[in-house]
């Protein structure tokens, strides 16, 4: 490789990922990638060049590659990018890698012409000349005995849209396709007891086009604007983030999607560790009607299909709204060739009400502190469903992952005066949305101010003392009951609602000063039920880190997949991964570099107001410090009003932080709800055709200046307003897309003796040198422009037409230099 290396926690670039693929297919010829990412660093390595970049060795960039050769043979490997080596190359006997989108698509153009499956259609009620309405969600079969884990075969969930915009969720298929990815073509259709013919009803969709038929939008939404004039307060480093004390880096793989390392807070001057690492590890979603095929309907969405894989290109003002940075991800394709998936992550700021409050009902003192977070987001697409993953940042130490679900239920057909048994709900005539959970598993390697932590169970207890006793005289007694794990089976424990069960993170070695607690952070997750299928079901076998909320094991680098390395079509016999790990449970962690594994989730019993699309459902944990700090860390923050109590005695002004954005918001928020007086001030009059605008608040007397070019002429008439009717000047407003417009800014700012004035526009374009500066105004303007400013730039300047010469740029280059 050549120039700059990638940060060792950056995922791959393009350049990588082609270069890994351009490496092993030297070496094994034709093959197909399922996987091509960056290893993990060796995290000691990592640790001690975190901590001393110039004296220890930068961790080699490392890709892990999956393959699989022709007659489905697959392979793991490891290639050294510095020296551009195949360092492992490993065949995997009976497991099958994650799917990729080449095999999905292929899927369903095989059901769309096989001969047993437009059979199947035409019994269902589907003529032959309607098999391009016939579609095909492509699931992994889970574990299916008939083909083991030893041959790749997917199922297809089956299903039809009448026309081109209709929701296929809408008109389910009763029968299974099995597909073969290696001959490309049907090998099974499994076909239920009871058929169940489509069912042709009318729709109900969710596209605009459908929606506007079905009676149209609401129409009484007012807009609300997230703007930040003066810039966001976070800054972005490669791939660093630095906000409110906090630094971390965000990473990007197949699977995980977004994963956060080296998370550190700086406390006052002191920069404290946190976590290592964060990331969703695993989730599985079981489905609860037991008739074939559901029962082999159990989802690992991140370990089968990748969240990586299936993330969305997020957009401005839909997916994220605000001032927002993007970053990029890299993909492989099959082929080895790099995708790119633009604005894969979006980072950005918003409002979170209030930080903290107080107002003391003797003497009116108050103070108030607005709150705001730093969300860090994406959101993949799993066929029906939709996540969108948020790590979310608090100015006062917690860090909150959040996960929101919508899309479309996942449906099955539905005789008329068909009875669901109470495994499903009929969401829409003809249609069956069976029960199911999402579950989910947080892999949290902590670091609370360094690597050597420990694990304590806190569960709200009454106290044993009885009531009447000289412990407990009125019975009111309660008390936060610590249990501490030393081993790994200690911690495998289950949610407790009953007792507010939490768990904390702590540092045993590090002593808060004021309440002699060890320093810690506390998991606060309520969201926490029980799996559903039963001990020795198949997905109880599969999916072991879901039979309890939390485990903790014993840091291990190459421990990242609680279901296993390779998830799909295993049968769970033996458990891989988290229980593998666990073993007998007797492996120490104590006062250890530990790993905490937590399942949360939800279980989702459809109903008609889920269909036919989901509105979002938010499942939120918390990660707060407890004892960490010496008092409240965000005390620093500017509040947005405060008055002590002697200054309300005093009859002293109160310390007003309200920032002069807020009140410009208020005041267009206003627009079109206010009377507004809106005076157009001409200027260079007789000349030009140019105006600027005062626009008044009739009811608070505050008001903007749109464009004020001509300050002179400005002046006038903004004095004459501010002296005879008491109007207050709270911003300048421009709305060219050049900056400044021709420069009044700066001379009416100084007029007004009014520094702090907000000044509030788009972004300057870049070069551009405003209009009013070569081609407009007077004879002799207009002769100084060309011959003393433009005539002095060099020879070799390119100059583009901008504003209106962009309609004249044809003439104006006929009187021009080509050069220019």
């Amino acid at each position: 490789m050549s120039g700059s290396l990638p940060h060792p926690f950056d995922p791959l670039t393009a350049g990588e990922i082609e270069l890994t693929a351009a490496v092993v297919g030297r070496a094994h010829g034709n093959v197909h990638f399922h996987v091509i990412t960056a290893q993990e660093p060796r995290k000691a390595e990592m640790m001690a060049w975190l901590a001393n970049p110039s004296h220890y060795s930068r961790p080699r960039r490392i890709a892990e590659v999956v393959v699989v050769v022709p007659r489905g043979k697959v392979f793991d490997g490891l290639v050294d990018l510095q020296s551009s080596h195949i360092t492992k190359w490993e065949e995997v006997y009976g497991e099958q890698p994650i799917l990729i989108v080449e095999e999905l698509l292929g899927l369903e153009k095989a059901c769309r012409k096989n001969a047993k499956v437009i059979e199947q259609c035409v019994l269902s009620g589907i003529s032959k000349d309607e098999m391009h309405k016939v579609y095909a969600d492509p699931w992994t079969i889970s574990h299916d005995t008939r083909f083991g884990s030893g041959k790749r075969v997917h199922q297809a969930l089956m299903y039809f849209r009448p026309n081109v915009d209709d929701c296929q969720y809408q008109y389910p298929l009763d029968f299974c396709p099995i597909y073969d990815p290696e001959t490309q073509d049907i090998i099974a259709i499994d076909i239920p007891k009871i058929r169940r013919p489509l069912q042709r009803n009318k729709a109900i969709n969710y596209h605009h086009l459908a929606v506007q038929e079905q009676g149209g939008y609401r129409n009484n939404l007012r807009p609300i604007n997230i703007v930040q004039p003066e810039g966001v307060s976070f800054s972005v480093t490669g791939r660093e983030v630095n906000w409110q004390n906090w630094t971390f880096h965000v990473g990007f793989n197949y699977r995980e999607g977004i994963v956060i390392n080296n998370i550190t807070f700086k406390d006052k001057e002191n920069v404290r560790p946190v976590f290592y690492r964060m990331s969703l590890a695993e989730m599985v979603v079981p489905y609860g009607n037991p008739e074939p095929p559901h029962h082999r309907k159990h989802a690992f969405d991140l370990g089968e299909y990748g969240a990586g894989y299936l993330s969305n290109s997020l957009a401005l003002g839909c997916d994220c709204k605000g001032a927002i940075y993007y970053m990029d991800a890299y993909m492989p394709t099959q082929a080895g060739t790099a995708r790119k998936i633009k604005n894969a992550i979006c980072i950005h700021e918003e409002d979170d009400g209030i930080l903290f409050k107080h107002t003391d009902f003797r003497d009116s003192s108050t103070i108030v502190t607005r709150a705001r977070k730093l969300i860090v987001q994406h959101i993949f697409t799993a066929a029906n469903y939709e996540y969108a993953v948020q790590w979310v940042f608090h100015q006062d130490g917690t860090i909150q992952p959040d996960i929101k679900l919508t899309g479309i239920l996942n449906t099955y057909v539905l005789n008329p005066d068909e009875d669901t048994l109470g495994y499903g709900t009929q969401v829409h005539k003809g249609v069956n949305a069976h029960n199911h959970q999402h579950i989910f598993c947080l892999r949290i390697n902590p670091c609370v101010d360094g690597p050597k932590n420990t694990v304590h169970m806190v569960d709200a207890v009454p106290s044993e003392a009885p009531v009447g006793s000289r412990d407990n005289l009125y019975g009111n007694a309660f008390y936060a009951k610590r249990t501490r794990f030393t081993t790994t089976g200690e911690a495998a424990t289950d949610y407790n609602g009953d007792t507010s069960r939490t768990w904390d993170i702590v540092n045993e070695n590090r002593l808060n000063e004021h309440s002699g607690k060890p320093v810690s952070y506390k998991l606060v997750s309520r969201d926490v039920p029980r799996l559903m299928p039963k001990e020795g079901s198949l997905v109880w076998k599969r999916a072991a880190f879901a039979r309890h909320a939390v485990h903790v094991t014993k840091y291990a680098d190459d421990q990242l997949w609680p279901a296993g390395n390779h998830v799909a079509q295993s049968s769970g016999e033996p458990s891989r991964g988290l229980s593998e790990w666990i073993g007998d449970g007797t492996e120490s962690i104590e006062n250890t570099d530990i790993v905490l594994w937590h399942t949360f989730g939800i279980t989702h019993f459809p109903s008609p107001e889920d269909f036919p699309v989901m509105p979002a459902e938010p499942i939120t944990l918390l990660l707060r410090p407890r004892h960490f700090f010496s008092s409240n860390p965000v005390m620093d923050v500017p509040p947005s009003y405060s008055i002590t109590p002697s200054e309300v005695a005093s009859g002293k002004g109160s310390f007003d932080a309200t920032d002069r954005s807020h009140r410009v918001a208020v005041f267009f928020s206003r627009i079109g709800s206010a009377v507004m007086d809106i005076r157009p001030i001409s200027m260079w009059r007789g000349t030009t055709d140019n105006y600027a605008y005062l626009v008044v608040d009739q009811q608070s007397k505050n008001a903007v200046i749109i464009d004020p070019a001509n300050p002179p002429e400005v002046m006038v008439v903004l004095n004459d307003a501010i002296q005879k009717e008491g109007v207050t000047l709270i911003a300048i407003l421009n709305t060219h897309h050049h900056w400044d417009h021709a420069g009044g800014n700066a001379d009416l700012i100084a007029g007004l003796e009014k520094p702090e004035l907000d000044v509030l526009g788009g972004e300057q374009c870049p070069r551009a040198v405003r209009c009013g500066r070569f081609f407009e105004g007077s004879a002799a303007e207009m002769h100084a422009s060309l011959n003393e400013r433009l005539a002095a730039l060099p020879q070799d300047t390119l100059i583009y037409a901008m504003h209106r010469l962009r309609q004249m740029k044809d003439s104006f280059k006929s009187y021009v230099p080509a050069k220019m």
